[in-house]
């Protein structure tokens, strides 16, 4: 029988309440970046992630991609509303840990991946229908692709890809799908007008972002040992190379660096390592992040004006694009000296680890981007997904929340 770890349990509990964090982070982080008259209703946005997904998972979404393999495709109904998952380890994914805190860690990254495709509706899509998508997203795009990538049997895992802690799973299918549904709402009346309402909140929620990031990259290695450990230094490196990468490319465009470009960089930063946290060493994550935060700023800036699509707080620039970029990196700079699990890429001579990383991410995109499409156009027939003209001018906060971020100080 399998003896739990009790360290190794303590260290899960701290990572997957690290994570969880990182959904209210998320929601400073957004909510700063909208006009004020958007504010509450971005950071909803956020926290029904939250709860939505809460009993999702419990009910159908953890057996969905943990459950006993079908067809490398989905997993089946063992787990359903938890039946069975209990302090025992589940030896197919974590011999050292409780499977239930293995749930939670797990739990954790599935409602934040939601969360994240907010940003690119954010002031025009109406609070119903991003539930009800959400919730439907979630189960035919997230759920498979979590079975894909990391299930027992899944065929990504399959083919060899790797995948740390969800560059495929979770910032590749949010961005794409963001970048899906922006295209779908179209653009906000006013865009080009739109500036930062609360600079400062957005920082505090890079930063809440960033602390529990270390959570998700570190966690990824279920337990303590040097592999949580490479994960934490080159989830921290590359954040700041991001930061840094971004900046320079302000410094020479622009001639300033920005409090937004510093905390947009570092996010950059972390997504472009997130595949590859525990699989490249640290000077690779200097360059990953580096590239990263440069890639990711002409996106925002370059190709979001070529194209002209709104995604409003680049869900697609960073997350998208990042977590492409991160697929590719890990491609060229994994190494099996920095993990004896994972494989050699490509300056170590083994171009088929590069290869099944690009198809791994063909396959995210196309999935994620169909599903999106069909989900989104499937609820629109149903209600009306944006909101009206004068409603839009209102704000969401009131058309949608009657409430207000800022209301008068009482007398």
């Amino acid at each position: 029988m399998n003896l739990v770890n009790k360290t190794d349990t303590i260290f899960m509990i701290f990572a997957a309440a690290l994570v969880f964090l990182m959904t209210p982070g998320l929601a400073l982080f957004y909510g700063g970046m909208v006009r004020r008259k958007n504010i509450l209703s971005t950071t909803m946005h956020s926290y029904a992630a939250i709860a939505l997904i809460s009993i999702q998972w419990i009910l159908i979404g953890y057996t969905l991609c943990f459950g006993t393999d079908i067809g490398g495709l989905i997993g089946d109904f063992r787990w359903l509303g938890l039946k069975g998952v209990n302090f025992i380890p589940n030896a197919a994914y974590a011999s050292n840990i409780p499977q239930q805190i293995f749930m939670l860690f797990q739990l954790m990254f599935a409602i934040i991946t939601p969360a994240l495709i907010s940003g690119a509706i954010a002031e025009r899509m109406r609070f119903l229908p991003f539930v009800i998508f959400i919730l439907l997203w979630t189960t035919f795009v997230y759920d498979p692709l979590a079975h894909w990538v990391w299930g027992a049997g899944g065929w990504i895992r399959n083919l060899g890809a790797l995948d740390f802690a969800g560059g495929n799973v979770i910032h590749i299918s949010s961005g794409i799908s963001g970048l899906v549904l922006a295209i779908v709402l179209g653009k906000r009346k006013k865009s080009g007008e739109a500036a930062p309402s609360n600079l400062p909140m957005t920082m505090l929620g890079a930063g809440i972002l960033w602390f529990g990031w270390i959570g998700f990259n570190a966690g990824s290695a279920l337990g303590v040992n040097d592999i949580a450990l490479n994960a934490f230094i080159t989830t921290n490196t590359s954040a700041a190379s991001g930061a840094i990468g971004w900046s320079l490319c302000e410094l020479f465009t622009k001639k300033k660096v920005t409090s937004l470009g510093v905390a947009s960089g570092a996010i950059a930063g972390l997504v472009s390592i997130t595949p590859g946290a525990g699989f490249v060493s640290p000077l690779s994550a200097m360059l990953i992040g580096l590239i990263g935060g440069i890639i990711c700023f002409f996106a925002v800036t370059v190709m979001k004006n070529r194209f002209r699509y709104d995604d409003a707080l680049d869900a697609f620039g960073c997350h998208g694009i990042g977590g492409i970029w991160g697929g590719i990196a890990t491609g060229i700079f994994a190494s099996k000296a920095v993990n004896p699990d994972g494989a050699n890429g490509l300056i170590l001579g083994n171009f088929k680890l590069l290869e099944v990383q690009l198809i791994s991410i063909i396959a995210t995109v196309i999935f994620a981007a169909i599903m999106t499409f069909v989900i989104i156009k499937f609820i629109s027939k149903f209600i009306d997904i944006r909101v009206t003209e004068e409603a839009e001018e209102t704000g969401l906060d009131m058309s949608e929340h009657s409430e207000e971020a800022y209301g008068d100080i009482a007398v």
